[in-house]
C-alpha cells in the first residue's frame, strides 16, 4: 500500500509530496546532463553542470524570485532550526563548532550525490567526495538564513563551483591558464556541434571562428589546448618502421625517438675550424708549445724540461699564445656581423 509523506521546506514553502511509489522519478533519480556528457573527457565535467545550476539558483538569483513551491531531493534535511541557533552563537564557541559539525553531517549525503555526477573522468570518486565535503563545510560557515533562501538553493552552486574548480586546476596535466581553457571548451563546443551538421567533415578553423565567435588566432590556440589535457608516454608507439611490424609490435617508432638532442660534435667542429686559421698564424714556437700541452697532452713542468725553460715562462707562453688566438676569433666574428 502507498504511503504519503509530507517534508516542509527550510524557507516555510508548500509541503512536498514524498509519496512512495510515484511514476514520476524522483530528482536524484532522474539522469543528469552531467551524468550524460562524455565520460572520456574529465573537461565535460566542467560544462555539463550548467543546465542542473540553473536548477538551482545562486543567492542573489533567489531571493528576485517570488517565494513558491521549491525542489528538494530526498537527500535534504530539514536544518532550519539549528541554522537559526547558530546565528546566535558567537564565533569560536564550541557549541557552534559541534553545531556545524552536525549539520555537515547532516547534509554530506547531499554533498556525496553531487561528487557522483563527476564520476568516471579520471578523478577517484573518494577525491571528489573530499571535495564536495570542503565545499560544504564552507557553505555551512559562510550561509546566511536572514537572507530568506533555503540552504540547499545557496550549496548546491557552490559545491558545483569547488568540483568544477578541481578538474580546471587539478586535473591538467600541463598547466593552460584560464582564458585558454575556455577559448578550448567553446572551441570544441562549436567542433562538436559543426560535425553534425557537416556529413562528418572536419569544420575549418574559419568555420569555428565564425561559429565561436572567436578570432582565428584564438580558435588555434582553443585548438591547441584540446591536445593539453592529457599527455602521451615517450614509449607510446607514433608509427612503424618500413617492414619493422605494426604500430604496437617491436618495430614500432616511439615518441621518444622523434625527439631531437644535442650533439656536442657539431660545436667541436666549428671551434676547431675556427681555430685553425689562426693557430697557421701563431710563430712556430707557440705553435710547438700549443701541441705539446694540447694535443700530446703534456704538463708544463715536462714542457719546460724539453724546452729548456722555467715552468713559469711555459705558463705565460701558453697564455699569451691563448689570449691572441681569442682576439683573433672574436675580431673575425665581429667583422662577419
Amino acid at each position: 500500500m502507498n504511503t504519503t509523506r509530507f517534508r516542509t521546506t527550510e524557507d516555510g514553502t508548500t509541503p512536498v509530496d514524498l509519496t512512495e511509489g510515484a511514476g514520476a522519478p524522483s530528482a536524484a533519480e532522474a539522469p543528469s546532463a552531467t551524468e550524460a556528457a562524455d565520460p572520456a573527457d574529465p573537461a565535460d565535467a566542467t560544462e555539463a553542470t550548467e543546465a542542473e545550476e540553473g536548477a538551482a539558483p545562486s543567492e542573489g538569483a533567489a531571493s528576485s524570485r517570488p517565494h513558491g513551491p521549491r525542489r528538494t531531493h530526498h537527500d535534504a534535511p530539514d536544518t532550519a532550526a539549528d541554522f537559526a541557533e547558530l546565528v546566535k552563537l558567537p564565533e569560536g564557541c564550541p557549541e557552534r563548532q559541534r553545531l556545524q559539525d552536525c549539520v555537515v553531517t547532516a547534509w554530506l549525503p547531499m554533498a556525496h550525490r553531487l561528487a557522483r555526477k563527476f564520476r568516471n573522468r579520471g578523478e577517484s570518486l573518494e577525491d571528489l567526495e573530499q571535495v564536495a565535503a570542503l565545499a560544504l563545510v564552507k557553505s555551512v560557515e559562510r550561509y546566511d538564513p536572514a537572507r530568506g533562501n533555503a540552504f540547499e538553493t545557496f550549496a548546491i552552486p557552490t559545491i558545483y563551483g569547488e568540483l568544477k574548480r578541481h578538474f580546471r586546476d587539478n586535473m591538467w596535466e600541463i598547466h593552460v591558464p584560464r582564458r585558454v581553457q575556455d577559448l578550448r571548451n567553446r572551441v570544441r563546443a562549436s567542433m562538436r556541434e559543426l560535425e553534425l551538421t557537416s556529413s562528418g567533415r572536419s569544420p575549418t578553423v574559419a568555420e569555428l571562428a565564425a561559429h565561436s565567435g572567436l578570432s582565428e588566432e584564438d580558435t588555434l590556440t582553443g585548438m591547441e589546448a584540446l591536445q593539453c589535457f592529457n599527455s602521451l608516454s615517450l614509449d607510446a608507439p607514433v608509427s612503424s618502421e618500413a617492414g619493422g611490424g605494426d604500430a604496437s609490435g617491436d618495430g614500432a617508432i616511439c615518441l621518444m625517438d622523434t625527439l631531437s638532442s644535442d650533439e656536442n660534435g657539431y660545436d667541436h667542429v666549428v671551434d676547431r675550424e675556427a681555430v685553425r686559421s689562426c693557430l697557421c698564424r701563431l710563430p712556430e714556437r707557440e705553435q710547438r708549445l700549443l701541441y705539446l700541452r694540447f694535443f700530446r697532452e703534456l704538463t708544463q713542468s715536462q714542457i719546460a724540461r724539453r724546452l729548456g725553460v722555467s715552468q713559469m715562462h711555459v705558463s705565460r707562453l701558453l697564455a699569451a699564445a691563448c689570449r691572441r688566438v681569442r682576439e683573433e676569433i672574436d675580431e673575425e666574428r665581429n667583422a662577419a656581423a
